[in-house]
């Protein structure tokens, strides 16, 4: 890993925070963009051509939410800056040769992070959905009643540093060499747009089978922002399943959105 510029210096700082939020906002545009021309406007073209009810979103929606997403990057971008400040002052345990804790290490770490990342955000989002919360935070986000890829980074800012705050916190506590949390971050933003698209792309018996019942797609978070009270998670399902909170129309949806 090539040495960066000391981060201390006000002004290489301030330029570490718009080169990152630059990235994570164009790593936004690539994965959502990408998911949204793929599948998401192909699928509308069929579904219209065979004449197929399809859920439609309001006008500007996508403008709207694009603008919140750019928001949202500045944020990650901050946490990140101060993240790598933080690794320049020797405050984290972020390492940079992939042996210096063993090879294995590098999946359990990834494993480790992005299960406490699950629970962080499961009662981050429960709380957000409190009535004084919701109205201030988490409004923004269900403004999308039908969403697509362009609704996975769309949040108030006030939202985007609560969940931009907790993989930069891990690395105070556990050991990551650096291309886990390259890894980590864009697991996070493919996940969030799979689960945005509003439309299934996990093949059918997804629900069924010993590790697709555990990962979260298109229609369990659909389900969640048609019911407001069910379906929190982000990677995976365990804290609904655990906690009753999973919506009991999932199983018979998934089915018939994966029967054909």
């Amino acid at each position: 890993m090539q040495p960066i510029p000391d981060l201390s210096d006000p002004m290489i700082f301030l330029l570490a925070v718009f080169g990152v939020s630059v990235v994570v906002f164009f790593r936004y545009v690539l994965i959502a963009g990408g998911f949204y021309f793929f599948f998401y406007r192909i699928a509308r073209q069929h579904f219209t051509r065979r004449k197929i009810s399809f859920r439609l979103r309001q006008p500007g929606q996508s403008w709207r939410e694009v603008k919140w997403s750019a928001l949202t990057s500045f944020a990650f971008g901050l946490a990140g800056a101060l993240m790598l400040l933080a690794w320049q002052k020797g405050y984290t345990r972020i390492y940079t040769e992939p042996d210096a804790y063993g090879y294995a290490w590098l999946p359990v770490s990834l494993l480790i992070a992005m299960l406490l990342h699950e629970t962080y955000y499961y009662w981050l989002h429960r709380w957000m959905h409190r009535p004084g919360v919701f109205r201030i935070i988490h409004k923004v986000h269900h403004d999308s009643l039908v969403t697509s890829p362009w609704t996975s980074f769309s949040f108030h800012p006030l939202e985007s540093v609560l969940q931009a705050v907790v993989v930069p916190a891990l690395t105070f506590a556990l050991p990551f060499h650096y291309a886990v949390l390259v890894v980590l971050l864009t697991a996070m933003t493919i996940s969030a747009t799979i689960n945005h698209l509003d439309i299934e792309i996990y093949p059918k018996g997804t629900s069924r089978h010993w590790l697709g019942r555990w990962l979260i797609g298109a229609t369990h978070h659909s389900l969640h922002h048609l019911e407001f009270r069910t379906n929190y998670g982000l990677y995976f399902t365990f804290w609904d399943k655990w906690m009753g909170t999973e919506s009991n129309k999932y199983e018979t949806l998934i089915e018939e959105k994966t029967g054909g």
